[in-house]
């Protein structure tokens, strides 16, 4: 048995000793409380559940789920514990042990990091199911795991844990597993905010800690690395209060709030630093002489705070370097220096560098390497902001709010959404030629406009105040014309975020398209040059100094110039391989785009969390991703509920930041290892086949009976009266495929078990390729093992087919009840399905039962249990959609049941959309 072998059976092997350890707690605590029936029904018990008509089943299934969710998590954490205890940790995929040694073994001897730059961006689209306290009842259920893992050789000290695990229990059963009302956006970003404050700033030290200890081991001179600034930069970015697409209830006063918000927070972690580095620095005077520039600067620090700095001293008397950095505690704002409190981070940086170089002067390196250099860190990734906020708004919207503006001017025709784009185009240059504002003081121009405009005042106000650190980009949705972008100059202009210097306007702040659908990604490249060739924006990107990168290859600075793309709607658009295709070549090509103006593209990935949506192993991920489009830089969203999934424990966290800077830097600093194709035969046999799936998949959901057949075999009708998110399910309330989120719609079909959005397509377009092209598809074949990006997007639909069902996608179809829809568009979808198995099986050379081990596992833990939760899923259904049907009251009481069922299941799945 290999290496790889034994660690999987010793993650397998604690898997099924937890998984029947916290199963067995759960059924006592049932048992005990009343819920007899409960109990029963509990899978992996040994025997086949005894199922009551209880309502109480579907939540039993939802925590047992959750247990073993928690389970396969902690034994990851082990597994990858057990490699690096056996000097095996270059073995983990995507990790910095992994990166470095491949590194080392190209012979990349000089490999800098200085340039690495990874951002991700929390938002909270409505996939989080379950409430806040009950997220937080399973970060103690996992860490309640740890302890027994830790403690399992002492006997009494695992009857206590188990005796806590039994607490933790009973309270999640007593807490309840759904929400019955909508959050409100204050509770999504006090949610947002636990992770920015307590989490990621804990895994940092972790996290670099690790890093440093691989580059070390992977024989590169430590050196090389004793400067932070040569560091990877990390950043965090947020939407929370800052996305406004189809979002009513994110206004100004919202954004005001937000960044206030994260700025207090901000400033307690660094205080919180700063009391810890104290804590760790009582060294005294009688034994070290501070050096005179340090006895110079804690004068000049008492003497902004003399009452606090007597009273410091007083209880510090013979420890200066503490009163020091007590001093500097206090310079925060909102402490005892008042208005010569740190406006900047940078401020704060600088006394810390001071301190570390007169702790080098009295031969205390280490300790200020310990302890000071951590601090710093933690100040250069939060500073004083925590996380950058975008704004992001519809173009569609920006339009409207230009239009009003116009009326208001007294223009004859405002309907500026209605213009031709020639007509756009001559009118936002000429404006944007000029230092004049539309608009005066005076009343509101209209709803969009005020919206917008007050907005746009509230960053204005804040960068003035703070600076620009808290403030990300503003992102325009369905970008699909130059004027969409340019008409956010207008707009800026008249907010005053825009301003006039040295002859020309620049923005203050980024704008950003994003390109979503198949048709805006094909023409992404084409916009691109006229925008980063329009004036404004030239000016613009040589005004942003935090927006600039050198090449890794040369010292010279380069503006950097954001795009977004977006995987959920080109996916709903074409599907998945199609999708795929489309926003491999859009990067490819705007990066070409952005390098011959000599600008860098810095894409920003808008990733969800189901494989149809962008998600994916994220080293496979990074690796699959075009040449030259990454560049050392990268902006990546974590949605909903990843972000409880990746990183509410310490060690998820730190193994989930290491994969995004470890790949990013693993993407930038390899030498290549796929040469371009110089026949183009492989670009052209991904052509004919994104054509051909895009074309099945067209086919279906354009067939007259489908909106029916999805409206009927998924519940999406019950996912659309739940209370998951704050934002709406439909951009407009339109019932139409157009107008439905990406999110529920994947949603929907992963609850009854369609996953269709990862699949679909796939085997017509395969089909097609070898029936038609023999050549394109032995291309293909040989390049699943040869190019990353085949083999990812084959193994990701490989993924979405295993976790699909046919026997429960009947089950499902039978809700449908016309007819000929059930029984067309089901005949189409099945006999997809199997076509897609036989072929991409084929593809990878296997079955992924043996290939794949791990998917195995987890697949069949979960089988039997689903299938009991699909069956009641469809009654309750049947019975739910009857009562409403009639207008009976029985629907409200059998609704609760229903969004029970679809939390139960999203939790086995371990995925909602």
């Amino acid at each position: 048995m290999n290496s790889t072998s034994q660690y999987i059976k010793a993650g397998f092997e604690k898997i099924d000793r937890d998984l029947a350890l916290l199963v067995g707690c759960l059924r006592d605590v049932l048992v005990e409380i009343g819920e007899v029936g409960a109990a029963a029904a509990l899978p992996w018990q040994g025997a086949a559940p005894v199922l009551s008509p209880d309502r109480g089943i579907e939540q039993a299934f939802s925590i047992a789920f959750q247990l073993l969710n928690m389970v396969e998590e902690s034994a990851a954490a082990r597994t990858r514990r057990l490699r690096e205890c056996a000097g095996d940790d270059a073995g983990e995929p995507g990790s910095w042990a992994a990166v470095f040694h491949a590194l080392a073994q190209a012979g990349t001897g000089d490999a800098s990091l200085r340039e690495i730059r990874v951002e991700p961006v929390l938002t909270a689209h409505p996939t989080e199911a379950k409430r806040a306290s009950v997220i937080e009842q399973h970060r103690e259920l996992y860490r309640a795991l740890e302890r027994l893992e830790a403690d399992r050789e002492a006997p009494a000290r695992k009857a206590e844990v188990i005796g806590e695990i039994r607490v933790l229990l009973e309270r999640l059963w007593r807490s309840g597993e759904i929400l019955l009302e909508k959050p409100e956006v204050a509770s999504e970003r006090r949610g947002v905010l636990y992770y920015l404050r307590e989490v990621f700033p804990r895994a940092l030290s972790l996290l670099d800690a690790r890093m440093l200890r691989a580059w070390e081991n992977a024989g590169f001179d430590r050196a090389a690395l004793d400067d932070p600034a040569s560091w990877p930069r990390l950043r965090f970015g947020n939407w929370v209060g800052g996305d406004r697409d189809g979002h009513p209830l994110v206004t100004a006063r919202t954004t005001r709030e937000t960044l206030r918000e994260f700025r207090a927070a901000a400033i307690e972690v660094a205080g919180r630093n700063l009391l810890e580095l104290s804590a760790r620095l009582p060294l005294s005077s009688n034994f070290q002489k501070t050096p005179a520039g340090f006895e110079n600067a804690l004068d000049r620090l008492r003497a902004g705070a003399p009452a606090r700095a007597a009273e410091i001293e007083r209880l510090h008397r013979d420890e200066p370097w503490r009163q020091y950095v007590l001093l500097l505690h206090e310079k925060l704002p909102g402490g005892e220096f008042g208005s010569h409190s740190y406006r900047l981070p940078s401020e704060l940086d600088a006394d810390l560098l001071a301190l570390e170089r007169a702790l080098g002067q009295v031969g205390a390196g280490r300790l200020a390497s310990a302890s000071v250099r951590p601090v710093r860190r933690s100040l250069d990734v939060f500073g004083f902001h925590l996380a950058a906020l975008d704004i992001r708004q519809n173009s569609r919207f920006h339009d409207l709010a230009i239009g009003q503006l116009l009326a208001a001017g007294g223009m004859a025709d405002s309907d500026f959404a209605a213009w031709p784009e020639s007509r756009r185009l001559e009118f936002l240059n000429h404006e944007l030629a000029s230092p004049r504002p539309f608009r005066f003081a005076g009343p509101g121009a209209g709803p969009e406009a005020d919206a917008v405009l007050d907005c746009y005042g509230v960053l204005r106000d804040h960068i003035g105040e703070c600076g620009k650190d808290g403030v990300g980009a503003l992102i325009v949705s369905m970008t699909r014309q130059l004027s969409d972008l340019l008409a956010v100059y207008l707009l800026a202009r008249e907010a005053g975020l825009a301003r006039w210097e040295d002859g020309g306007l620049v923005c203050l702040l980024p704008v950003v398209p994003l390109f979503e659908t198949l048709a805006d990604l094909e023409g992404s490249a084409g916009l691109m040059a006229g925008f980063l060739d329009h004036p404004v924006t030239r000016r613009s990107l040589a005004r942003h100094p935090c927006d600039r990168t050198r090449t890794l290859t040369s010292a010279q600075e380069m503006p950097v110039q954001q795009v977004m793309i977006g995987y959920s709607d080109s996916n709903k658009d074409c599907g998945p391989l199609a999708s795929q295709w489309a926003l491999h070549k859009a990067q490819d090509a705007i990066s070409a785009t952005a390098r011959d103006r000599g600008i860098r593209a810095r894409f920003f990935h808008g990733r969800g969390g189901t494989i149809s949506r962008g998600a994916g192993p994220t080293h496979r991920f990074l690796g699959a991703l075009p040449g030259g489009s990454i560049g050392g830089d990268l902006r990546v969203t974590e949605q909903g509920e990843t972000i409880a999934q990746k990183y509410s424990n310490l060690p998820a966290a730190v193994h989930n930041l290491e994969l995004l800077l470890a790949g990013v830097a693993d993407f930038t600093l390899r030498p290549a290892g796929e040469e371009a194709d110089a026949s183009g035969e492989w670009t052209a046999s991904w052509d004919l086949l994104a054509d051909a799936s895009r074309a099945a998949y067209r086919a279906l959901v354009e067939h007259p009976g489908f909106m029916e057949f999805y409206s009927h075999a998924t519940p999406i009708d019950a996912l659309e009266t739940s209370s998951i998110g704050s934002r709406p399910s439909r951009r407009t309330g339109a019932r139409t495929l157009a107008d439905l989120r990406a999110i529920p719609w994947v949603f929907g079909w992963n609850q009854s078990r369609f996953f269709l959005p990862g699949w679909f397509g796939a085997g017509s377009g395969l089909a097609g390729l070898r029936a038609e092209h023999p050549e394109a598809f032995e291309c293909l074949r040989e390049s699943v093992h040869k190019r990353a990006f085949t083999y990812y997007a084959i193994t990701n639909v490989e993924t979405n087919l295993a976790s699909a069902d046919e026997e429960i996608m009947t089950l499902y179809a039978g809700l449908v009840p016309d007819p000929a829809a059930r029984e067309e568009v089901s005949g189409l979808i099945t006999r997809e399905f199997r076509l897609a198995k036989e072929l991409v099986s084929d593809l990878l050379g296997g079955s992924h039962d043996v290939r794949r081990p791990r998917m195995a596992k987890t697949l069949g833990l979960r089988s039997e249990a689903l299938r009991t939760l699909h069956l009641r899923q469809v009654d309750l259904l049947r019975q739910w959609r009857g009562a409403r049907a009639a207008g009976s009251p029985e629907a409200s009481r059998l609704l609760p049941a229903v969004l029970l069922s679809i939390n139960a299941i999203a939790s086995g799945l371990r995925t909602t959309g």
